[in-house]
């Protein structure tokens, strides 16, 4: 679960940087950029459960 998170989270990054560079950008993925940032917030304070 915990690497589909990070694999979510930098796809969101990613989209976020191209949306970003591109002139007709929404702020869709200023929004999604967020939610990526709190999964890996999540993430760090959750810790890694074996």
């Amino acid at each position: 679960m915990g690497n589909l998170l990070y694999t979510i989270a930098v796809i969101l990054v990613v989209l976020w940087a191209i949306g970003f560079f591109a002139y007709g950008a929404s702020s869709i993925i200023h929004i999604l950029l967020v939610i990526a940032v709190i999964a890996i917030l999540l993430r760090l304070i959750q810790g890694k459960k074996v």
